[in-house]
């Protein structure tokens, strides 16, 4: 009877040590290693299981378990760095993280730092959405496109205008901005409730107080640029006046640009409760686009950089002239 009971019982851990073999294979090499403890207790008052017996219990190679895998100190930096730019600025793709890096004091190649985002699963967050804003009075005197195989040379050059629907709680808003376009800088931006003359005038009459005038001023055909007020400020101070061809919004693609770039980094990523919150949001956007963002067509400069750069290097060469 005892031996009955005995084969049993025997039979009975057989099929159970059979049935965790199996199972303990399907977890894998490390896993499995992760099981091994280095202190064995004991298991009874005259037994525990050594480590060498774990190891064959669990099938594994004994000479792993004390192997520990060199750390990549450098990779692991970078990797970190780079998510710490994604978290501060998550509209960067690849090519301006990499730029940042380098920046930063990295030497890390473009594909390097594609493939380590990669592993982060890490993307750029955008928002596409598209409006429109012109609306032209008949009346009013039309101005000929001035920048239509235009070399636009240094800054101050070209300046350009345009205004912009934006959405917050409660319904929509108004966002003006003059944009160089030599440097893309952004000189000079306001936001209303209202679009007409005060917004435009308002925007304008900042940028001329900030900045040297510009040599040709160019605006699409709405009735606040085509305005007397508007037209009259510019004349008087000898500046060109260039206006959009009607319904060619890509004659004024700089500032349309710009906007795009507001709209997807920034502004339809965000659900604005009051136009104050919007203020101080485009306010914060516009110092990291002039003074910290690279810019593709500026060889990855900064807008304001190159904005500076170029009116230094043009007053050196009137001195010298």
């Amino acid at each position: 009877m005892r031996n009955e009971r005995l084969t049993t019982l025997v039979g009975k851990v057989t099929v159970e040590k059979e049935w965790l073999a199996k199972k303990l294979k399907s977890l894998g090499s490390s896993n499995r290693k992760q099981l091994v403890d280095l202190k064995p207790s004991l298991l009874h008052a005259s037994y525990s299981l050594s480590v060498n017996h774990q190891c064959q219990l669990l099938g594994v190679n004994r000479s792993g378990i004390y192997y520990k895998p060199k750390v990549n100190n450098t990779k692991q930096s970078i990797k970190n760095h780079i998510t710490k730019v994604f978290e501060k600025i998550p509209i960067y793709g690849e090519k301006k993280v990499h730029q940042q890096l380098l920046e930063d004091g990295y030497k890390v190649s473009l594909n390097t730092v594609a493939r380590y985002r990669q592993e982060l699963g890490l993307k750029a967050v955008l928002a596409v959405k598209q409006v429109n804003t012109t609306i032209p009075i008949k009346a009013h005197k039309k101005y000929s496109y001035k920048l239509r195989g235009l070399n636009i040379s240094h800054s101050n050059h070209v300046w350009s205008t345009d205004i912009t629907y934006v959405k917050i709680a409660g319904g929509m808003v108004y966002m003006a901005a003059i944009i160089d376009w030599h440097s893309k800088a952004v000189l000079s931006h306001r936001i209303s409730n209202t679009m007409d003359s005060q917004l435009v005038m308002g925007v304008l009459n900042d940028a001329l107080e900030k900045h040297p005038h510009p040599e040709i001023f160019n605006t699409d055909q709405g009735s606040q640029y085509t305005s007397e007020i508007h037209t009259k400020r510019l004349k008087d101070l000898g500046i060109t006046i260039s206006m959009d061809g009607k319904g060619r919004a890509t004659d004024n693609i700089c500032i349309e640009r710009f906007w795009r770039s507001a709209k997807c980094e920034r502004i339809y990523l965000n659900e604005y409760q009051s136009i104050s919150d919007l203020i101080t949001d485009m306010d914060d956007y516009i110092e990291f686009y002039n003074h910290q963002r690279f810019h593709e067509t500026l060889k990855y400069k900064k807008p304001m950089d190159v904005y500076q750069e170029s009116i230094k290097f043009n007053q050196e060469k009137k001195k010298v002239s």
